[in-house]
């Protein structure tokens, strides 16, 4: 893991993430050393100083694009877009609830994403699926190179990831080449779904993976049959529950086991692990749609895979970092072993040898990376050569 601020771990995630979604180090570094006093601050003042640094510097991308465009360089000025809005969402991200401007921010942050992939004319697009009267927002990679129906990979977030950041680590792009399609999705308590649309977590995540499936069904260039389930973080509870309970799901797979949240927040109640963002539990009160601290925990109970696992009966891969240092390796072990009735279940531990030892390979995605997609493209019909 890249320590830029050792006393600072949401921070230094932070800019793990940025760098696997593409961020450059030099930019980097210019965002970064004015920080170094602000890293020690408490949570406001130093988010704040946080997103002024790293919003000046997707500033600065953004007029370079635009002097890209008014020339016609569009390839160009595409580029820039995406960097900027890495930098701009990486901000957001850690803002507190409440925060002045931060949901201005995200919506500018959406913008400047669309309008990257658009002039880079990249395979990659927004999508809305009908849910509770609403929509569930997702990205669109198609398969290159299949004729006829394509599988595809659904990927969900985790507690504080979004589908931009997802599809920019690159795995989307990784599954493209390998002839599956992915659909990465802003599920209920992530990205778009709980920022525009009220949509909070809940914790039998077969109810919204369902309605997914039912519109993937209506695509005439999707083969319904080979309908996979991914997740990543907390997605590594969402992901197994809801193979578990919607049998259309051809295959499962997490990056980063999460069988006993429960458990996990009971121990950082007690300072036990990393925090993955700043004002962590204002954050997971609201994408529980939590009152207090008491309803959220007994929210938490349900957070669990005990007695859930055995209705798996299709092939699923578990992976975890060996250094994982927000949920302990041993909940991967647990999933693992309660995978009973998967004809074709897999532990895979990431190790110092091929990196990615962190939580969901932040650390390092690329060997992890290509080691999922190869397991998907081997179960759902695509090809690794």
């Amino acid at each position: 893991m890249f320590r830029y601020f050792p006393s600072n771990y949401p921070w230094d995630l932070s800019i793990n993430l940025a760098l696997e979604m593409g961020a450059r180090i030099g930019e980097i570094e210019e965002m970064c050393a004015p920080l170094k006093e602000a890293a020690k601050a408490k949570d406001e003042a130093g988010s704040i100083a946080f997103r002024e640094s790293w919003e000046r510097m997707a500033d600065k991308l953004c007029d370079l694009a635009q002097e890209d465009e008014d020339k016609g360089r569009l390839l160009s000025a595409g580029d820039k877009y995406a960097r900027a809005a890495t930098y701009y969402g990486t901000a957001e991200r850690l803002q507190g609830l409440g925060s002045e401007s931060r949901l201005t921010l995200y919506k500018h942050f959406l913008q400047v994403f669309a309008k990257g992939t658009t002039l880079a004319k990249e395979n990659c697009e927004r999508v809305e699926i009908p849910y509770e009267g609403k929509h569930i927002s997702a990205l669109y990679v198609r398969a290159e190179g299949v004729e006829g129906k394509a599988p595809i990979l659904v990927q969900v977030n985790g507690l504080d990831s979004i589908k931009e950041m997802i599809y920019r680590v690159g795995v989307p792009q990784l599954l493209a080449k390998r002839g599956i399609s992915s659909l990465i999705v802003d599920q209920p308590g992530t990205g778009e779904a709980i920022r525009l649309q009220g949509f909070t977590a809940r914790y039998d995540s077969e109810h919204w993976a369902s309605r997914i499936v039912d519109w993937l069904e209506t695509r005439d260039e999707i083969d319904a049959k080979r309908i996979g389930l991914q997740g990543v973080s907390l997605g590594g509870y969402y992901c197994p529950r809801a193979v578990a309970f919607e049998p259309r799901f051809a295959c499962g797979l997490v990056w980063g086991a999460n069988h006993d949240w429960r458990d996990v927040q009971k121990r950082r109640l007690e300072k036990e692990g990393d925090f993955p963002v700043p004002h962590y539990w204002d954050h997971v009160r609201w994408v529980w749609g939590a009152k207090d601290m008491d309803e959220f925990m007994q929210i938490a109970e349900n957070v669990h895979l005990d007695g859930v696992l055995d209705q798996i009966k299709v092939p699923f891969l578990v992976t975890h970092g060996e250094k994982d240092s927000q949920i302990p390796l041993k909940w991967a072990y647990r999933t693992y072993e309660q995978l009973v009735n998967s004809p074709k279940r897999e532990l895979k531990i990431f190790t110092d040898r091929e990196g990615g030892v962190q939580h969901s390979s932040f650390d390092n995605s690329a060997n992890a990376g290509a080691y999922l997609v190869d397991w998907v493209a081997e179960t759902l019909g695509g090809h690794t050569a």
